[in-house]
């Protein structure tokens, strides 16, 4: 068990923007690390909270309704369905995935930003708003692209510099173009509510600062979040666009043209999920208020609250700076005071998990170039699994990295076939071969003692590392002790042990004991292969819970839609569990699918290459 006391820990996955279906790259980097992470938590003894859901407002999703002929909701229907069945498919186990375009949604946004404005941090000031000539319709700033005026950097959005990390506004660029047509974009005059983050600048130092003192934030993280905060000023928070979130003052909410910014809503999402998942719970019993929990600073010392946000390094700038100096503005805890609204003081982030990027075969990803596949097409062909442990062993998370064909039939064929199912094949083989059922356990030699101790410390040594973020040593450590395990049984030769019974059943009790052990360690990674397991020694096969994808009414009237959400309270304590002697063995059935290596050539022919 975790050495941790029991706390609420909420698992705040970034909202992907509802504009069609993921590829690997979205993935990898965000939702299966999230997952592996709550995953563990659950496992620990902590009480998650899986949250997200699909980002559907913005201009580009008009801009792509346009081109398909359909209304902005049509096509966010559409590919809010694709979105939450891809990672449902990949295992994600989400105690609420929901949209942005839910009326609990909009209700709870619009309550935070009169809870800022109330508390004086929304600024109402003239702005030059970018237009593109041809279509008169206005242009987020990410669709502008220019130099940045600051670093000189020649790809800066119209929102961000990537490369030095400062805030941008589209008129400021250099040689400015719109990223849809490549036409020079027109700057008229227009009245915007700015976010007033000059007075919110000592209270998010002060906030970093005690983050970057617990030393977990990951150094490009904490070092990108502090630097934003030298060139900090006012940001526009709402936008001349007719699709998105009304803004709630007398004069401005009857403005059909005039919206909130996709990003303010987007982020407060983590917290409109909670209280929606709250809601839903109240139908069977549970409390509609129980979202506070998470939520709002802990009476009881011994129920702390922590909270994780997962996201790629391009959203840094949104959930290490926007988003807390939104909760901080609520709570009225800036230069110009204030104080909280009905929701109350909400925790600021414990940490802001952010990973690099994924690239395929060498380039960035780009459907439009065919660099690309989709979730759904590569779990049509592969294993879950397989792809799970592709990006805890060589993903992203503290670099970017780069997935290759032939590496991915590498890993999936000698380390996950070759290593952990040859284990698990094995195994179960020679229990069904001699005994029929789990072996009773004779007299232990220090060998057989030493390798029980040496897998039991896997929990201790890999379950920190989940909780650290360190997943991809953590599922190294975890293979370090299925390659000792395979050792074992190649050094003990039981197939050899043909006048000794129980010595035979005493080493085949051991190595299914480290099967057991070992198969919760990687069920966080490897939740689809860990009930096979089980069930190939004799278990029930239920040793990871699995999401599903339920059709529900708006809880306030609006149209049905699909969630992802589950029943979790069926997940294993993070610990040995004592295999019984006696459970029945049958001969198993491969747990993982080698691959031919004629696959990279397949693939790549996809791509055209």
């Amino acid at each position: 068990m975790s050495e941790v006391p029991p706390s609420k820990v909420l698992s705040a996955v970034a909202w992907p923007y509802a504009n069609g279906p993921r590829h690997i790259g979205h993935v990898a980097g965000v939702y299966v690390p999230a997952d592996v992470y709550s995953r563990y938590q659950r496992m620990a003894g902590h009480d998650v909270l899986m949250v997200s859901g699909s980002d559907e407002h913005g201009t580009p999703i008009l801009i792509a309704a346009d081109e398909a002929g359909i209304s902005p909701q049509e096509l966010a229907d559409k590919n809010h369905r694709l979105i939450a069945e891809d990672l449902a498919s990949l295992g994600c186990t989400f105690d609420l995935y929901t949209r942005t375009s839910t009326r609990n949604h909009h209700a709870v946004v619009q309550q935070l930003f009169l809870g800022v404005y109330e508390n004086g941090y929304f600024v109402e000031q003239t702005t030059h708003g970018a237009i593109s000539p041809s279509t008169g319709r206005t242009l987020p700033d990410r669709y502008i692209e220019g130099t940045c005026p600051i670093c000189g950097y020649d790809g800066a959005r119209g929102d961000q510099c990537d490369n030095c990390g400062n805030q941008l506004d589209p008129a400021d660029l250099i040689d400015p173009v719109s990223r849809i047509n490549g036409e020079t974009p027109e700057f008229v005059e227009t009245q915007h509510f700015f976010l007033d983050l000059p007075a919110l600048a000592d209270a998010l130092a002060e906030w970093l600062d005690e983050r970057e003192a617990t030393g977990l934030w990951r150094p490009n993280v904490i070092r990108f979040s502090k630097n934003i905060l030298s060139e900090i000023r006012p940001r526009a928070m709402t936008r001349d666009i007719d699709w998105g979130i009304a803004v709630p003052l007398d004069g401005w909410r009857e403005n059909p043209t005039k919206k909130l910014y996709v990003w303010f809503d987007a982020v407060i999402g983590y917290l409109s999920a909670s209280i929606e998942w709250a809601r839903r719970s109240a139908a069977s019993g549970g409390d509609p208020e129980a979202w506070r929990l998470w939520w709002n600073p802990a009476t009881d010392p011994g129920q702390e609250a922590r909270s994780y946000y997962f996201m790629g390094k391009d959203n840094i700038t949104f959930h290490a700076q926007i988003w807390p100096a939104e909760l901080l503005a609520y709570a009225g805890r800036g230069a110009h005071g204030g104080r909280p609204g009905p929701y109350g003081v909400l925790n600021l982030p414990t940490e802001v998990v952010s990973s690099e990027y994924l690239t395929m075969e060498g380039r960035k990803f780009s459907s439009s170039k065919r660099v690309v596949i989709y979730v759904r097409d590569l779990l049509s062909r592969y294993q879950p699994d397989a792809f799970r442990y592709f990006v805890a062993a060589a993903g992203p998370e503290s670099q970017d990295a780069d997935f290759t064909w032939s590496e991915f039939v590498r890993r999936t064929n000698d380390e996950l076939v070759a290593g952990w199912g040859n284990l698990v094949n094995r195994t179960a083989n020679l229990i069904a071969k001699n005994f029929g059922e789990i072996p009773k356990a004779g007299e232990l030699t220090d060998a057989d003692r030493a390798l029980l101790d040496h897998v039991e410390a896997a929990f201790g040594t890999v379950g920190d590392l989940i909780a650290r973020h360190r997943q991809k040593q953590a599922i190294g450590e975890a293979m370090r002790a299925v390659a000792e395990v395979n050792k074992y049984v190649s050094d003990s030769e039981p197939w050899k042990i043909k006048d000794d019974p129980e010595r035979l059943g005493t080493i085949l009790h051991v190595v299914a004991q480290c099967v057991a052990d070992l198969n919760l360690v990687l069920s966080p990674f490897l939740p689809f292969s860990a009930n096979q397991v089980d069930q190939a020694l004799g278990g029930a096969g239920d040793v990871a819970p699995m999401p599903r994808i339920e059709e529900v009414e708006d809880l306030d009237g609006g149209a049905p839609y699909p969630v992802i959400t589950g029943e979790y309270a069926g997940f294993p304590a993070w610990e040995r569990r004592p295999i019984v002697p006696g459970t029945p063995v049958s001969k198993p059935t491969p747990v993982f699918t080698k691959l031919d290596p004629s696959v990279v050539d397949e693939e790549l022919a996809r791509l055209g290459q």
